[in-house]
């Protein structure tokens, strides 16, 4: 991991470097060209070699500079910022939120990702913080593992079976749960993407047995994993519906397992809807046209980038141009999305100004 890591520093840190000698470049290209058709204008050197020296001098220590910076900040962000825990609380206003549900404390964690994680010691204390803020119900919305199910290690579900609520934890799958991203042996392609089929006939053998574990694995875990179903909550008296959509990805290739439709069913006379869906996409594209009765959705998928800048009136990430509602609560009218920042980290691993979540949302 930290081999991966370090590579990856190194290579952002040249990409940035690049850019102040490029520009110097273009100028230097630039003036030359201008020169060629107005001789009159005195060459660079012409006015004065010592200032051309000096600009080449300044332009190599910006890029250096900028090199070092990208460096150590990425850097910092694998020693620091993977593990760097932040509880973040929003309370949601729903509209016909029986009596009984007032007050309704949710945990939620998403982006697990535990075939990337490299401090156990760490991972708990994350658990730990979690289990601290003694939520009523935890939500947990996809990507468990990175592809294989024997990620999620022995160590791994011991430590996140420590996650338990007095109404449940309810789970659902994310994107990188299925395999899809794996070469299997007996499966020539990868990467189905948009093509995937919700009945999973496209699926190789080994990759629907690497699929059939991982269900276990949540079984072994106490949490309760929806696929495409539904369960109705009840407190005192008082009723809710939890639908659990599997992973539908309105944006890029990601995959479309989930059939709204299906999981939806059954819940219609239920006064409040709570969606578990991965990729927050799904909230445009279905959510918000075909089901204006599902009053908040819980999604995750886009770790905010793992990079940004977070404070406490200002958040900015390169994620948002690609997912409109990509870390915290949003509102349509009186539908909610709330999207969580995620737990883990994959790829780079660490994190650089988005910190790894956990998210409180109570019901009032």
């Amino acid at each position: 991991v930290f081999v991966t890591g370090f590579f990856a520093a190194l290579f952002f840190a040249k990409i940035f470097m690049i850019i102040p000698l490029l520009m110097e470049d273009l100028y230097r290209i630039f003036h030359k060209l201008t020169s060629l058709f107005a001789p009159q204008i005195a060459k660079p050197e012409e006015k004065g070699g010592a200032n051309l020296v000096s600009r080449k001098t300044f332009i190599s220590q910006v890029s250096a500079g900028i090199g070092l910076l990208t460096f150590s900040g990425l850097g910092y962000g694998i020693v620091k910022g993977a593990h760097d825990y932040k509880i973040h609380r929003k309370d949601v206003s729903l509209k016909n939120l029986p009596a009984s549900f007032k007050g309704l404390k949710i945990g939620h964690l998403s982006d697990i990702h535990s075939g990337s994680f490299w401090d156990k010691k760490a991972v708990e204390r994350g658990v730990a913080m979690l289990m601290q803020e003694k939520p009523d119900i935890i939500f947990f919305t996809g990507d468990l593992v990175n592809s294989l199910s024997d990620e999620m290690n022995e160590s791994y579900i011991e430590i996140f079976s420590r996650v338990k609520a007095p109404m449940g934890v309810f789970s659902i799958l994310g994107n990188h749960d299925y395999g899809d991203y794996h070469q299997w042996p007996d499966r020539d392609i990868m990467g189905i993407g948009n093509h995937a089929h919700s009945n999973k006939s496209h699926m190789s053998p080994m990759q629907l047995a690497n699929l059939e574990q991982l269900i276990q694995i949540h079984k072994r875990l106490g949490w309760d994993l929806l696929m495409n179903e539904n369960r109705i909550l009840e407190r005192g008296t008082d009723k809710i519906a939890l639908i659990g959509v599997e992973n539908y990805g309105a944006k890029g290739r990601f995959a479309r397992y989930g059939v709204l439709s299906e999981a939806y069913a059954g819940t219609e006379q239920m006064p409040v809807k709570i969606l578990l869906s991965h990729d927050p996409s799904h909230w445009e594209a279905q959510v918000l046209k075909k089901y204006p009765d599902i009053n908040l959705t819980f999604s995750g998928h886009t770790h905010g980038a793992q990079f940004g800048i977070e404070t406490a009136g200002f958040k900015w990430s390169p994620i948002k141009y690609m997912y409109k509602q990509w870390a915290g609560l949003y509102q349509n009218g009186e539908q909610y999305i709330y999207v969580n920042r995620g737990f883990g980290y994959l790829g780079y691993p660490g994190r650089l100004g988005i910190r790894p979540e956990i998210g409180i949302v109570t019901l009032v």
